[in-house]
């Protein structure tokens, strides 16, 4: 399983550095440096969301949202039919923004050890959750109004990317330095409480073909799995975890987080 979660790290850092080539190469490009060769790619064109909020427009008047290439819509489409298999595992193991928030969670777990993660109660915490839906919502109904990407203005995944080059508003590098600033306390805080592509991702969770799965049996309730979650789910209390916020980034089914071979596993078998 170490293997594993090595492998993720590898991919992970791989995405970060292709997303953070190409957004820089597309300034320089625009400066005529660069390679031109990737000139026509930028974050609109490999954002995926992108693909999201232009569906009201395709299939009322067959075009995109300004700004939005037709390679999102195609992204959107492989990452849905990715998500129907295996769930949001595009934020656990793609997304660059998820992964910065887990890179300096590094530091929250070495300043306050158990307690990070862990700041916010959990009789708020519940409710919370369901905030990235309400942003989802909005972001979707703003784009279908006004035929442009308002959310742009407020995206620290856009902000992150795209800071040194003037285009980024205030508003979107104050979301992103508190973002980046909140990871310290509490792990991949964009993701859990207002990120609307996690949210459309994590409904596939519910029904998603290969899950994550607790054997009962041979489970010793030590709550490793719980411990090792980023997502704060407890998997210790349920057979098969169908929750909303499980980005597949399998840290419980790891010797991080169970002990015991064969308890938690991501599987499509049934287990008792």
């Amino acid at each position: 399983m170490k293997k594993k979660l090595k492998t993720r790290g590898i991919i992970q850092s791989f995405f970060f550095i292709l997303i953070a080539f190409i957004a820089i190469n597309k300034t320089l490009v625009e400066s005529g440096k660069g390679f031109k060769f990737l000139s026509s790619a930028s974050l609109h064109a490999i954002c995926p969301f992108g693909g999201v909020v232009s569906i009201y427009q395709f299939l009322s008047v067959g075009t995109f949202v300004k700004k939005i290439h037709e390679s999102s819509f195609i992204l959107m489409i492989i990452i849905f039919i990715i998500a129907i298999g295996f769930g949001a595992i595009f934020c656990g193991w793609i997304c660059p923004f998820g992964t910065i928030q887990e890179w300096i969670s590094k530091i929250g777990k070495k300043i306050f050890k158990s307690k990070h993660n862990n700041f916010i109660p959990l009789k708020y915490d519940k409710y919370l959750r369901f905030l990235r839906y309400f942003v989802l919502i909005w972001v979707v109904y703003v784009t279908a109004v006004t035929a442009k990407i308002g959310f742009s203005d407020i995206d620290p995944y856009y902000s992150l990317f795209n800071f040194w080059t003037g285009e980024v508003a205030v508003t979107g590098m104050v979301i992103l330095i508190v973002t980046l600033l909140a990871s310290i306390f509490i792990e991949r805080p964009w993701c859990k409480y207002l990120c609307p592509y996690g949210a459309v991702l994590g409904i596939f969770n519910l029904f998603r073909i290969f899950k994550i799965k607790r054997n009962t049996k041979s489970c010793i309730s030590c709550k490793a799995c719980d411990r090792a979650c980023p997502m704060n789910i407890k998997v210790s209390e349920v057979k098969e975890v169908r929750n909303h916020q499980c980005i597949s980034c399998m840290k419980c089914t790891s010797e991080e987080g169970c002990h015991i071979d064969d308890t938690v596993s991501f599987t499509c078998k049934r287990r008792s």
